[in-house]
This record gives C-alpha cells, structure tokens and sequence, in this order.
C-alpha cells in the first residue's frame, strides 16, 4: 500500500474515529470509495477492433438502421410451483416472425403471454429460479440468445426525472449515449430532428412532470419514451402495451408513431390487448395468443379474418376486428356451459393452426452473402476503459442531479414548512428552559426528539423517492449510458446544499426557541451535529431503496430499522445496560451518535441550581449519567462520518447485486425437423394455405388427405358470431 507519512491506508482510515468495529466499517467504506472513483467509465472496443467488429454491422453515421429480421421458435415458457410440484406454461410452442419496415402486434386476451413473449424476445424476462425458457431465435438466419443487435424497450411506465423539460431529458440521453458527438450545435441538430419525428416540438420546452408537478401529457410521456430509446439508432423496438392508460386520440398518435418508426426501416413489435379499428388497420401482421399458445402469425387486415371465415366464425359487418379476433380466442366463464362450450372453440382453434404452422415453411433461408451482408456478430465482451469517461460523466450526471434537486419547488416547501413547523412546536414545548434539576430531563428529551426528528424527515423522503429513481437508473445503466461511480457520487454531492438548508432551519428557530447552550459556537456545532446526522439518514435511505424491490416496501422497511437505531439511541436504554448481544446496535445507530453530540455541545460547561448535596451540580454529571463522560464532539462526528461511508458503500454494493438479470433462453437443437417448423408471415404462403387445391374450404389441412380432430370440433360450434352484434 501506498505510505502515509509512515503509515498505510489501512493504518490512515482505521484510525479515523477510533478502533474497533468502526475502524473496520470505515476501511471496508473507504475501500469502495476508492473502488467508486477508480471505476472505469463506459466500457469501449479500441478503434481498430470496433473496426473490425463492426465494419459488417454499420453502415454509416449514427442515425443509419441495420435491417433485422427475427424469427422464433418453439418458444417454451414455464413457471414451476414448489408447493404444489405443479407447473404452468406461459409460453408453449409459440413461432412466429419479425421482418425489418413492418409492424408487427402481439394480441390476445388478459393473461394470454403477450408480454411474457414480448420479454423473450427482447432479452427482458426476469431471471427466476422458478422460470424455465426455451426454444430457438434466429437474428437475420442465424441462431442468437443475446443482443446481436441495437433494440429499444418501451416498457408500460413511463419513467423519467419529472424537473427536466424534455429538450433536456433528450439532451441529457444524447450525451450519454453518444459520446461521439463533442459539438454541442450537432448535438442540439440530433434532438430536434428527433423532437420533430416523433411530434413532440409543441411540448419541448415543457417540463415532464409526475403526480406533484402537471407536466405533458401521458401520449407525450410515451412518445418521449420512444424518443429516448430512439438516440442510438436502433434495429428493433420493443413496445409493451404503449397504449395502457391512453384516451383513444393518445393512443392512434402513439401508433401512428410506431407504424412511421417501421416505415423508416424499424423491426417494430409491440403487445397490445384491444386496440381500436383505426389502430389495428396500422398493423402489419399480427401474432394471436390465448392461454400463452399460437392461434394464428401472420399478415393483419384482412388475412386473419379470412383464415378464421374458412372455419366457418365470421366477422359481423362494421364491427372491429380487433374485437372480434378478442371475443373469438377468449374464454368466457360466465356459466359452465359457456365455459365449456368457448374452451373447445379455442383449444379446436389451437390444434387446427398448429397443424397448419408445421406445413409452411419459412422464406427462403438467406445466401451466404446475404448472411455476410445482414448478418450481425455479437458484441465482443473483451473492453477497455475510456479514459476521459467517467469524469463526463460525473459532470453531466451532477449537473442533471443539481437541475431535479433544486427544481423540485413543491417537495421543498413542504420539508421547509415541516422543518419549522415541528421547530416550532418543540421550540413552545421546550420553552426558554431554565437551569434548574428538572431541565436537565427536559433538555435530554430535547435533544433526543431533535436528533429523531432530523433522522427521520431525512429517511421518508429518500425512501419515497429513490425506488422510482432506481428504476430510471437501472434503465439507463442497461443501455450503457453510464456506470455506477459517477451517478452516485453526482447525486450525493448534488444534494448536499439542499439537504443541509432544512437542519438549519431546524436548529436556527429551535435553538432561541428552547434557549439553549447561548453561544455561537455551540449553535454552530447543534447544527452541524444534526446536518451530519441528516446526511447520514439520507444514506440509509439510499441503501434501503436499493434493497426491496418498491417504494411501498421501503417506507416500511426504512421506520422500521430507524425505530431500533431510535431504541438504542442513548436516551431510553443505557450504553452500559446494553445487553452484550446487542452492544453492535448503539455503536451502527445514527440516532446515538447525534444524541450524543448535542448532549456533549449542550451540557459541558453549564451549572445547574441545586438544594441537595445528591443533585446534579454540573453538566458533565449529567453526561456521566448517560455514560457519555469523557467523550468529545469530534468523535461523534468522526462515528457519524463513518456511517455515513457505510451506507453509501451498502447502497453502491446493494446496487451493483441488484442490477437487473434477465432470463437465458435454452437453445433448441436444429435438426432439421425444426428447421422447417415455423411460421411464414408472407401473405403469398398464406394465400396458397387458404385455398388447398381440393377446393375444400371447410377442410384447410385436407393436403395429407386427412381429417383433423380439430375441424370436427370445429364443424360441432359453428357458427360463431360476435356477442352483441349480427352476422
């Protein structure tokens, strides 16, 4: 190790604060603090083997699209019950296809797979012990389980840093993702190329807003989103139901979007559950799901209607055919007989395309040249470091942080209002104490409920915030936009002169108030004991948030652990009563420390009046009382100092583990047999489907010159027609 005027860095952080368990906390936090500033930034290939790697892949600047083509097969999804030995299929043989300039919908009924496949496909499933994933994806012919290729995720929330406008959240995003570009004029041509395509000029200088602050509208939320996924040019978009929550008008906008994203080259795939007349016609093709299995991949319009018409279930005139298509592959359990009766239609349905699907081949597999061509290579895993990397992005990252912090006008007011609201009422409790015997208790309670009320205004709102926060964070890591070091370091430092201005509105309305120690030095370090801890418990908080999966589970997991720091705060359980287990808890806990500092600043040196000889004549008798004799307020600080590197290096280890994983697809062995299983998407192969050469339109799958089962259940509940409607 590097010396320290004779000693090492071990010897330098163990002696900050004294020995023991905090030596150890303090060297293990320092440790990951020097781990945090040394972290590499974003991770890039040298120049001449990005060259080699992607001379096939791209072809141009930044805004070129690589044609994708993905096709899948035999997609098999399956979550296992470990109390009841029981296993559920979400998936079960599912094929289909994605071609580059088309827009392709997943659909089908609530609770049918469409966002489990959607996941699949993008690489997005969450890892699970109780998940078993399999089956065989191709990338522009070739087999691949991993990003071979540029995607965008659209998820359902929208989720973004709700101060920013949305000129800045695109600028932000552009900076982060394409470092390439240094001048700021291309920079700003980028963004308004990009608010121009997806229509969100009107709105640009607009802030985003959440559920505090009236921002843009949830259509422009979406349209944002894609703007965002939009940056680095990607080959396919995945959108999970981008139309969740949208008036009819928001959603067309929303698709219209992502039908012109297609046209201009785009993979486009989205799920969505029944969309209107208007958004349907955009479709290109469309995939059919019901109970996670396939009833019909192929072209949209008119093709599905006609298919399902030769098995005798036809559409009603002016009636949508999204819906129609809805009400045909859903259950309806509203009375047994119902239940049966629509439970046959769709599993008829069911065998009745699956039989169809294993005689139509894929198109014409690509040439070699084709493959050399279109075809992509996996990203190499062997990086290098960018040198100047993390320190930009340390600056962007601050200067992102200092924008939301400082903007969030109503979360401000509200912590100041409190801040000298609960001033106030402690400062009338506690009025201008005296200093007879009983003030001593007065003051103790005082101090106490300072230092609890400090902690946890500090907690709740880090505990309410930083989930939602994580979830931004953790989207943006995946893309590669930035690495851990530099945003939380951004973030802590971005922090600091609004976190510290609500202690010291605090302290400087209780001190007078309550009549405290009357010195200038004794307020400055009562506010500076309560700063700290301040600091402290927001850092609790971050590691708590970056613990349990939500915000509703951090605000009950965040009291909870607080009480027991409270318990063992000093006040109500002696250090010397302790029992032996738990003597660790005082020494980890916020509140003692705090507790303790204030109670050193406010008693040493003062008298109090007394009659008896057994009364306390001093304020180091009261401390003696405590067991805090001795002590001095630089080893609090010093103690606090340390917790607070703990929780920080808690929160970036907790981050670190935590960062999504996501499921690994099982590949299938291609042996032939499967080769030629799938589902062709032209609407030439469906056509010469539709019309066997018997002519037999009751029987589509007569070209073995068998009858399905399938077509006799078919044949037992025709006709169907459309619930509310006439044929």
């Amino acid at each position: 190790m590097a010396p320290f005027g004779g000693k090492s860095l071990a010897d330098v952080v163990s002696g900050i604060g004294g020995n023991g368990v905090g030596g150890a906390l303090a060297a293990v936090a320092a440790a990951l603090l020097v781990r945090l500033f040394a972290g590499p930034g974003i991770a890039l290939l040298p120049e001449d083997e990005a060259e080699d790697d992607y001379a096939e892949t791209e072809d141009g600047g930044g805004d070129s699209i690589r044609p994708v083509t993905i096709r899948w097969r035999n997609i098999t999804c399956s979550l296992s019950d470990k109390s009841s030995k029981s296993v559920r299929f979400l998936l079960k043989n599912v094929s289909g296809e994605a071609k580059p300039g088309r827009l392709l919908a997943i659909m089908g009924p609530s609770g049918s797979g469409k966002t489990t496949l959607l996941n699949v496909l993008a690489g997005q499933l969450s890892l699970s012990p109780r998940l078993h994933l399999s089956g065989l994806l191709e990338v522009n012919g070739k087999p691949s389980s991993s990003k071979a290729y540029k995607l965008a995720f659209v998820r359902q929330e929208d989720l973004f840093f709700s101060q920013l406008t949305v000129r800045e959240t695109l600028s932000f995003a552009a900076e982060l993702q394409l470092p390439e570009i240094s001048s700021a004029e291309e920079r700003d041509e980028y963004v308004n190329n990009l608010l121009l395509k997806l229509g969100l000029v009107s709105c640009a200088d607009s802030c985003v807003g959440d559920a505090k602050v009236r921002g843009i509208s949830g259509g422009e939320k979406k349209r944002l989103s894609l703007a965002c996924e939009l940056i680095a040019s990607p080959s396919v978009i995945f959108a999970d139901e981008p139309t969740t929550g949208l008036d009819a008008f928001q959603a067309e906008k929303v698709m219209e979007t992502l039908q012109k994203l297609a046209q201009d080259g785009h993979t486009v795939i989205c799920s969505i559950h029944q969309p209107r007349g208007s958004v349907y016609a955009k479709f290109d093709d469309i995939v059919l799901l019901t109970e996670g299995t396939l009833v019909y991949a192929g072209p949209a319009g008119k093709e599905p209607l006609t298919y399902f018409g030769n098995f005798g279930f036809l559409c009603p005139e002016h009636v949508n055919p999204a819906e129609f298509l809805a009400d045909l592959i859903s259950v309806d359990y509203s009375s047994s007989e119902t239940v049966y009766s629509s439970q046959k239609r769709v599993h008829a349905l069911v065998d009745a395309f699956s039989q169809r699907s294993s005689s139509v081949l894929y198109a014409t597999p690509l040439s070699m040249k084709e493959e050399t061509k279109n075809g992509m290579r996996p990203r190499r895993k062997a990086i290098v470091e960018r040198t100047d990397g993390w320190w930009r992005q340390f600056f962007l990252l601050l200067k992102r942080a200092w924008m939301q912090a400082s903007r969030d006008g109503p979360t401000n007011k509200v912590r100041a209002r409190m801040s000298v609201a609960s001033a106030v009422i402690f400062g009338s409790v506690f009025w201008r104490m005296g200093k007879s015997q009983t003030s001593i208790q007065d003051r103790m309670g005082l101090l106490q409920v300072a230092a609890i009320n400090t902690a946890m205004a500090a907690l709740t709102k880090t505990v309410g915030v930083f989930p939602k926060e994580r979830a931004i964070v953790d989207r943006e890591r995946s893309k590669g936009s930035y690495s851990l070091g530099p945003y939380l370091l951004s973030k802590t430092i971005a922090e600091i002169p609004i976190g510290a201005a609500f202690p010291l509105m605090f302290g400087a309305v209780l001190y007078p108030m309550a009549r405290l120690n009357p010195t200038l030095s004794r307020f400055g370090k009562f506010c500076g004991i309560v700063t700290v801890e301040s600091f402290a418990a927001s850092a609790m908080g971050l590691t708590v948030g970056a613990m349990v999966p939500s915000t509703e589970a951090a605000m009950a997991v965040g009291p909870s652990l607080m009480t027991v720091f409270i318990v063992f705060g000093g006040y109500y359980v002696n250090a010397d009563n302790t029992p032996i287990i738990f003597r660790w808890i005082p020494r980890a806990s916020l509140i003692r420390w705090a507790f303790q500092g204030l109670c050193i600043n406010e008693f040493s040196g003062l008298k109090f009046d007394h009659q008896n000889t057994f009364d306390v004549q001093t304020g180091e008798q009261a401390l003696e009382r405590l067991s805090f004799g001795g002590r001095r307020i630089r080893e609090t600080i010093a103690a606090q100092s340390r917790i607070l590197m703990f929780w920080y290096s808690a929160t970036y280890l907790l981050l670190e583990k935590n960062k999504p994983k996501y499921q690994k697809l099982e590949l299938l062995v291609d042996n032939g047999e499967t080769g030629n299983s799938g589902v062709q998407l032209d609407k030439a192969e469906v056509d010469q489907t539709e019309k066997p050469e018997d002519d037999d339109i009751n029987q589509p799958l007569d070209d073995q010159n068998q009858t399905s089962d399938s077509d006799d259940e078919l044949d037992e509940i025709r006709p169907f027609v459309l619930e509310g409607s006439k044929v």
